[in-house]
């Protein structure tokens, strides 16, 4: 339709019939900047929605386990609660599936970055799909101070990359993982070496069924592993030759 202003100019008036949910005010002299799009397929001109996973809500109950890791770096253990869903459950395609992580601590130092890294993948948990891949993200994150060895002769470069083998765990037993085993040829490989070191280690053994102290030195006068430090001299408890005489 057309309106009479003030000043006697008609003017084109437009019927909105939607709901204003923005506006721009567009300036004399400027030219308007048209985006480009790149068109999607789908049905009524819309961009086809693509779910990467099952919308779920979460249950009242989860299935859940808890890993204790403790640190020489640290005075107080950490726990790692890994929640899982259970999909498909009584069915033959049961699976389960990690939901959310936990963290619990007195360790206050750690507290801010334990929320974040498991908020962030708690959201990568219900997101769905391929998870694993945190694993190797997680165990190539390198401590500038120095890592630490744990008991069996295991390098951690951090705590952060100790917690990816806390994930991984837990992922190969869910399933979701398989567990990395050396092929024929690498047993093989590794059953020759240990045949050769300990051929090799066995003529070293002349003391390992010694009845002196462990780590006595050898005597130079009777050539026995006995000599070791007594009363502030080195003294042989084989032929009880000393140097304080």
């Amino acid at each position: 339709m057309n309106e009479k202003q003030a000043d006697g100019i008609p003017r084109k008036m437009t019927k909105i019939d939607q709901k204003i949910v923005g506006y721009a005010v567009k300036r004399s002299g400027e030219q308007e900047a048209k985006p480009k799009y790149t068109k999607e397929s789908g049905k009524g001109g819309k961009a086809e929605i693509i779910r990467m996973h099952e919308k779920l809500e979460r249950p009242e109950v989860l299935v859940g386990s808890t890993y204790k890791v403790k640190t020489p770096i640290s005075d107080h253990a950490m726990y790692v609660t890994i929640n899982d869903i259970v999909l498909n459950e009584g069915t033959e395609y049961e699976k389960r599936r990690p939901f959310e992580i936990f963290i619990n601590t007195k360790n206050l130092d750690h507290y801010q970055w334990i929320v974040a890294l498991t908020r962030i993948m708690s959201a990568v948990f219900r997101k769905g799909g391929d998870v694993t891949f945190l694993v190797d993200e997680m165990k190539a994150v390198f401590d500038p101070r120095g890592g630490y060895w744990k008991k069996g002769g295991i390098f951690m470069p951090s705590i952060i990359a100790e917690l990816g083998y806390v994930v991984e765990k837990h992922l190969i037993m869910i399933g979701m993982l398989a567990k990395p085993e050396p092929d024929e040829a690498q047993r093989r490989l590794i059953a020759e070496k240990r045949a050769e070191f300990e051929a090799r280690s066995r003529q070293q053994d002349a003391f390992a069924k010694s009845s002196y102290p462990e780590g006595a030195q050898l005597c130079s006068k009777c050539n026995t592993a006995a000599r070791v430090m007594m009363d502030g001299c080195m003294t042989c408890l084989s032929c009880g030759d000393s140097r304080c005489g």
